[in-house]
């Protein structure tokens, strides 16, 4: 009995240095029907050329190449356009995969929207530094797309989901990274579903697109920045108009008034209300959950004057 395809779609800039380690897990998965759909955002180094040596040797490789840098949210978006499985994997081009994340996703995805799996932190070299992904995040199997509200705790390279969801899906905005808006849509499907298992070597270095350890010496973001970026992120996904959005309805109104306030006393009331939800991800203390709600008292209008 034939399986269903599985789609990979994996997305390169500039990735000479980890890119043929992370094909040949690719290469190497279990599950007997898989393409990968590569697509290329304009890299200036050989990546194109080694993507192009492993299609001629591999008729499961399809190498496509943008004619214009479109960022990482946008690339994304249109390898997943160029998939033709039922099922969708992404992939980075630095990380390293386990041979049996394609099958173990397939066999226990079941019901749901959309499967994903903790991951194992390497350094540049893809050596183990001993920790994981779910030492510092809180992972979720259910339909409360509410708990994504805030955070994302399922990255790219973790997921794969079925092709039914892409009708739901709206164009990407590069206001918030792809894993999390396929995330909050799928959690307004059938739902999420988390293997306790790592499946990827995430590896993590100075040139890679995210940096969940905070390891790059790099300057705190700015407070006024981040309360934007926020509000903007709610505001596109209650352009969603799905149903049963009542804790974002309400969240957007409250971020509204500390948009034009000093001080947000009802915005920080309703998160702390609503905490076992919205602070879901953060594996964080009591005392250091209450802290961050404490931030959320300073309206827009405060912050600018320190600012």
């Amino acid at each position: 009995m034939s399986k269903a395809l599985v789609s990979i779609a994996l997305c390169t800039y500039n990735g000479e240095k980890y890119l043929p380690e992370q094909l040949e897990s690719l290469l190497a998965q279990d599950y007997p029907e898989i393409e990968i759909i590569a697509l290329d955002d304009g890299s200036k180094d050989n990546t194109l050329a080694i993507l192009k040596t492993y299609e001629a040797n591999y008729p499961q490789i399809k190498v496509y190449q943008n004619t214009e840098n479109l960022g990482y949210v946008k690339n994304f978006e249109k390898a997943i356009s160029l998939c033709n499985g039922e099922y969708i994997a992404l992939a980075d081009q630095d990380d390293i995969w386990d041979s049996r994340k394609i099958s173990l996703q397939v066999a226990k995805i079941g019901s749901y929207s959309l499967i994903y799996h903790d991951s194992a932190f390497v350094d540049e070299e893809g050596k183990a530094t001993g920790g994981k992904v779910s030492d510092i995040r809180n992972f979720y199997t259910g339909t409360d797309a509410s708990v994504f509200l805030l955070e994302n705790c399922v990255s790219g390279h973790s997921l794969l989901f079925k092709r039914e969801l892409l009708v739901q899906l709206a164009p990407f905005n590069p206001i918030v990274f792809h894993d999390w808006w396929l995330v909050y849509i799928a959690c307004h499907q059938a739902g999420i579903c988390y293997i306790d298992e790592c499946l990827v070597k995430y590896r993590q270095h100075q040139n890679a697109s995210t940096d969940l350890l905070k390891s790059k010496k790099r300057k705190g973001p700015d407070s006024l920045a981040k309360i934007e970026k926020e509000f903007a992120i709610l505001q596109l996904f209650h352009s969603l108009n799905f149903k049963n959005q009542d804790v974002l309805n309400q969240l957007l109104v409250l971020y509204q008034h500390r948009m034009h306030a000093y001080f947000s006393f009802g915005l920080a009331f309703f998160i702390f209300k609503h905490r076992k939800s919205l602070l879901f991800i953060k594996k964080k203390s009591r005392t250091s959950k209450l802290n961050l709600i404490s931030k959320y008292l300073w309206g827009y209008k405060l912050k600018k004057l320190f600012n």
